[in-house]
């Protein structure tokens, strides 16, 4: 349908934003429900974020999405940040309200818990402790929201031991009583043992990155290995986690959950996450190998 100047107007920031899925996402969803929308990448400077989020009310978009390097920059720059944002420290998603106030969430944990239940339906936060390789922003999404869902040990896993301590000390305080731990990289494959989902969030394993070397033998294979990284959409870890057996969670599937909260924002519809939104972003990732 055509854009006209009564168009619905969101985007996605970072830098750079290139790369960025989401205009392919959102720009579906405005066709499929007939909306009169626009969706727009939106290349800005890490020095420049603030004063470009603040911007967002009077250039008339109804908020955006927001990459790196700017989710602790719009953690800043909204006027109010909800429950969610607030414990994870970060703002991915920038809301603007009728009267042109900015709201601020983070939707990273509940896209990653949708994916992870649309594709490991029978996973139970019971039937073992959960292991998470990564402390980064997105980590510590995961980290919380599985916290949330009732796991009652989480294994942190980091190449820097340091980080790893200090985020589960961080995630002590919220969540008092349940066993977190944080695990050196040394002893990372040893950490598989017993436990009942596998998280990978770290950067290895993604395009031009190296690939794990993580052993899985002592991994039940009734645990899913969870991939937070989409380019390649299968990695190498979860090749051969496939290989062995364990059911899978791609990361592809995260991307899409993520951006369902904003879009009911800007769209004025809560937008579904099915296999024709899959597959026009899976065209897209294959036309860029």
């Amino acid at each position: 349908m055509l854009t006209t100047g009564a168009a619905r107007v969101a985007g996605v920031m970072g830098w750079p934003i290139t790369h960025s899925l989401s205009p392919v996402l959102h720009g579906h969803w405005f066709r499929r429900h007939g909306i009169d929308g626009a969706y727009v990448p939106l290349a800005v400077r890490p020095d420049d974020a603030i004063a470009a989020i603040r911007m967002l009310p009077k250039l008339g978009f109804l908020g955006c999405n927001v990459t790196q390097p700017h989710k602790e920059a719009a953690f800043a720059a909204v006027d109010l940040r909800d429950a969610v944002a607030a414990r994870m420290g970060v703002v991915n998603t920038v809301m603007v309200q009728s009267d042109g106030s900015l709201i601020g969430t983070s939707t990273d944990g509940a896209g990653f818990m949708a994916n992870l239940r649309e594709q490991a339906p029978d996973w139970r936060p019971e039937q073992g402790p959960a292991v998470l390789l990564g402390t980064g922003g997105a980590a510590r999404a995961v980290a919380i929201t599985l916290l949330d869902a009732g796991v009652l040990e989480l294994r942190l896993v980091n190449r820097t031991v340091a980080k790893a301590d200090a985020l589960a000390a961080d995630l002590r305080l919220i969540f008092q009583g349940r066993r977190i731990d944080a695990v050196g990289w040394q002893e990372r494959s040893a950490a598989l043992e017993g436990a009942g989902l596998l998280v990978q969030a770290t950067s290895l394993g993604m395009k031009g990155q190296p690939n794990h070397d993580l052993q899985l033998d002592g991994l039940p294979l009734s645990a899913p290995v969870a991939e937070l990284v989409y380019v390649p959409l299968e990695t190498e870890l979860t090749a051969r986690a496939r290989r062995r057996g364990h059911r899978i969670v791609d990361g592809l599937g995260m991307l899409l959950h993520q951006a369902v909260p904003g879009f009911a924002h800007w769209g004025g519809v809560t937008p579904t996450v099915d296999a024709e939104a899959r597959q026009i972003v899976l065209e897209v990732l294959r036309s860029r190998r």
